[in-house]
């Protein structure tokens, strides 16, 4: 009965562990795959956001985050080269940002690149969730500028995958 406890408790310990995102990677469409991770993320320009409503796509409130810092994805991404000759082409390419517990979220490339915003897409570093949740600690990713923020809010950022429209 010890043994089956103990058995259980290691792998509670290993799913709680496996939800954990301190790093996430861009691959796809890529000349090189690139990870980045927290430290990483400190060579870059932050942002700071007071706080941020987190809406339901009846744009109820559901939450809200407070004391955020990131990284703007289109800095992120000005490091990656994609196998593409043509920028003109590059407007057929899309990003599909998983989480851990395999939560997706599409943007096509001028979402990210050809926006008014360069903060519209923020990489997540640091910020307090309202009510406090797991995902504080973890990378997150959201699109500041959605109406609806939570249906783009990914907590436990871990892929960024980029593929071009078939």
């Amino acid at each position: 009965m010890i043994k089956y406890l103990f058995a259980i408790f290691i792998l509670c310990g290993m799913k709680i562990q496996a939800q954990e995102s301190k790093q996430f990677t861009i691959e796809g469409d890529v000349k090189q795959k690139l990870t980045i991770n927290l430290a990483s993320l400190s060579n870059y320009k932050k942002v700071s956001i007071d706080s941020i409503s987190i809406l339901n796509h009846l744009l109820q409130r559901k939450s809200s985050i407070k004391n955020i810092k990131g990284v703007p994805l289109k800095e992120i991404l000005s490091q990656v080269e994609i196998n593409e000759s043509s920028p003109k082409k590059l407007s057929e390419y899309y990003l599909v940002c998983s989480a851990t517990d395999n939560y997706k979220v599409v943007f096509s490339w001028n979402e990210v690149f050809n926006a008014k915003s360069e903060n519209n897409i923020l990489i997540l570093t640091d910020f307090i969730a309202d009510p406090e949740k797991a995902e504080k600690g973890n990378i997150a990713m959201i699109a500041t500028t959605d109406v609806a923020t939570g249906r783009r809010f990914v907590k436990g950022l871990n892929k960024i995958s980029i593929h071009k429209v078939n």
